[in-house]
């Protein structure tokens, strides 16, 4: 999620010269009788404790965003969904984020950084060294948009070295010339920025508000709140063991088996991966082979950076002959997918009804997909991907005969769907056989789509429903609408889930459950032929929802980024 789209508090990157240091204004403290209550004189926790407990003035905070003499954060930053600078878009910030979280992005500019936007160092040939965020990358060139709001294009050919980082353009200190008020009036500005309701939404049945349900679903810690993991991002029970379950880790790289049962509940590692590199992902998905008791094959997505370059690998690796741990033999690599950046990386990976196997992939930055991935069909990044895992001996898998593009020659034979911006998390309804994914956004919507056969689901030409750019649209070409679209008031980075249906007489059999990383809230919807017919808060999740799980018996689970599985009790409460 999704961003891993798992630390998605929006940080506001400023401005820096070529090297990543900060200019005069940002760097000076100022010498003013009235900025006696400064830096230099006060912790930052002052700061903070003063814009959380006091009220400040939008237009004068207005003033300071825009003020080149001061802060300047106009340098970098649009508010009006334009975006196209060295910072995120501070477009409804005040709708993704609480007061808090937009003082701390302010006061600790590289604790979390907006997906996309941490720095990029760029050493030339000629010996010049560049910090921006990358723009645009393309085999021939990298346009790298520096601090003080440059747009430089660097020839490939000119590069001698390339270093990603998670570092913020924002330098420190970039409060040491505001006055404590100066800087809660700069803060309500920010909070104030909301997003209006859209015509387009409402147009397609999408709600103003949300309603909860009367008495929210219950979040019980499984197997117990003893057991903590590290980061979590997959969970999921082992085939034939009703009480056996794997759990993955994104940083760690490891893989632990969860046994639950009346002895007690045991944790044991199943299999290391190797920890991830800074600027990387790490483990990202995860998914047992349909065969898995027999073959003991199974399957996971890594996000990897080799000579400053990003890219998705998808591995097979085999479990021991007793399941639990692996196996010890050297993995295979079944797929790896190039990126431009380390954003939008996909890793979600799931065996379809028809027993194909099913890999969402990103688009892979920068942000907006300037180079149009999303609908670009010689490529594999902003797709959905099926391709068949049966015995192949020759190569790691074949395209099946009924793939949509299986023949045309300008396009990927892998692709079973294309148009979509990051399927961070996604699944099939067990019933019906429908494919269910969470598309994450870019900054204004969150979209839930059902998925199918050839079809293009807009980005980035849509994002949900209202158009996003007119760069790569095609005339007669059918761009396919969300089931559901919401706005930042509700949330920032939609978590797909799973439709329920393992009572049949409860009111949620049919309803797909999903939620947002961000806000934390769990929702649940029903829909005919693709239009929403209801929508219901069901609850907020104790943690950042990062993943859902099902088990054997298609009850569900929520992942906790903080590293808490939860079970979701539905029989205490009521959709209807």
């Amino acid at each position: 999620m999704r961003a891993l789209r798992l630390a998605l508090l929006l940080l506001l990157v400023s401005h820096g010269v070529p090297g990543g240091i900060p200019c005069a204004n940002c760097a000076e403290p100022s010498t003013s009788a009235t900025r006696s209550n400064t830096l230099s004189a006060l912790p930052l926790q002052a700061y903070r404790q003063f814009a959380l407990l006091h009220q400040g003035e939008p237009s004068r905070g207005k003033q300071l965003f825009e003020d080149e003499n001061k802060i300047a954060c106009a340098k970098c930053h649009t508010v009006d969904g334009s975006a196209g600078r060295a910072g995120p878009d501070l477009f409804a910030v005040g709708d993704k984020f609480g007061r808090g979280d937009i003082v701390d992005s302010i006061l600790h500019p590289s604790q979390t950084i907006a997906e996309g936007y941490a720095a990029t160092t760029i050493e030339t040939k000629g010996e010049e060294v560049y910090t921006g965020v990358i723009k645009r990358a393309t085999a021939d060139s990298i346009e790298l948009m520096l601090g003080d709001a440059r747009l430089i294009r660097i020839p490939t050919q000119d590069i001698a070295a390339r270093y990603n980082s998670e570092i913020s353009l924002m330098p420190d200190g970039l409060v040491s010339g505001l006055a404590l008020q100066e800087f809660t009036d700069l803060i309500e500005y920010l909070v104030s920025l909301k997003q209006p309701q859209s015509v387009s939404l409402i147009e397609n049945g999408m709600p103003a508000d949300i309603v909860s349900i009367p008495k929210p679903v219950r979040f019980e810690p499984f197997p117990d709140d003893t057991l903590k993991f590290e980061h979590p991002v997959w969970f999921g029970p082992i085939p034939g063991e009703n009480s056996a379950f794997l759990v993955v880790e994104h940083e760690t790289g490891n893989i632990w088996r969860l046994d639950c049962g009346p002895a007690g509940n045991t944790r044991s590692l199943f299999v290391n991966l190797e920890q991830y590199l800074k600027g990387t992902r790490g483990l990202l998905g995860m998914a047992l082979h349909p065969k898995f008791l027999e073959n003991r094959k199974y399957y996971y997505a890594k996000h990897l950076v080799k000579d400053g370059k990003f890219a998705t690998y998808i591995f097979e690796r085999e479990a021991a002959p007793d399941y639990r741990t692996d196996s010890g033999h050297p993995p295979r690599l079944i797929l790896k997918i190039d990126e431009t950046t380390g954003v939008h990386y996909g890793g979600g990976l799931q065996f379809g009804p028809d027993g194909f196997f099913y890999i969402g992939m990103g688009d892979s930055g920068p942000q907006e997909d300037p180079q149009g991935h999303g609908q670009d069909t010689t490529l594999l990044l902003g797709k959905m991907l099926r391709i068949d895992l049966g015995a192949v001996a020759e190569r790691p898998y074949s395209i099946p005969s009924d793939n949509p593009f299986v023949g045309r020659g300008d396009v990927r034979p892998e692709i079973w769907a294309f148009g979509l911006r990051e399927p961070w998390r996604f699944s099939f309804d067990p019933l019906t056989g429908e494919l269910w994914v969470g598309d994450v956004g870019q900054d204004r919507y969150e979209e839930v789509d059902i998925v199918r056969r050839g079809e293009n689901y807009g980005w980035n030409v849509y994002e949900g429903f209202e158009p996003f750019s007119n760069r790569y649209r095609k005339i007669g070409v059918t761009y396919i609408p969300p089931v559901f679209s919401y706005g930042r008031k509700f949330g920032v980075s939609v978590t797909g889930g799973f439709v329920y249906r393992a009572d049949p007489k409860s009111s949620f059999y049919g309803v797909y459950v999903f939620g947002d990383f961000q806000s934390q809230r769990v929702w649940g919807l029903t829909q005919e032929q693709r239009k929403l017919r209801q929508i219901r808060q069901l609850a907020v999740a104790p943690q950042r929802v990062v993943s859902f799980g099902r088990d054997t018996k298609g009850e569900l689970y929520v992942v906790g980024y903080e590293g808490t599985i939860y079970r979701i009790h539905l029989e205490e409460s009521a959709f209807d």
